[in-house]
């Protein structure tokens, strides 16, 4: 878990139990977070979104206000795992 603070409020990164990640991993998490701090704060309580990295995949967040500012790292793909859509059938990404 990690705390943080942008613009004077105090969020809270933590991953959920089936996220399995080295700990360069997580802090690289975090500094992606601050490079869209402003865009956080546009968020709801309940409220989802991904990040697309190089290294890690795609990361998917959960925000929660409530009691307190809190995302939640959910899940993590690995980019082998995507597909895209082309007309009526999927295929890998790359």
């Amino acid at each position: 878990m990690y705390r943080f603070s942008i613009d004077g409020e105090e969020w809270i990164l933590r991953f959920s139990p089936q996220v399995l990640i080295e700990t360069d991993e997580k802090q690289a998490i975090l500094m992606s977070l601050l490079h869209i701090s402003k865009t956080l704060a546009e968020f709801s309580h309940g409220n989802a979104f991904i990040m697309f990295t190089n290294k890690i995949g795609a990361i998917v967040f959960e925000v929660a206000r409530i009691p307190s500012f809190i995302l939640t790292v959910s899940n993590i793909v690995p980019e082998e795992n995507w597909y895209v859509q082309e007309k009526n059938s999927f295929k890998p990404l790359k």
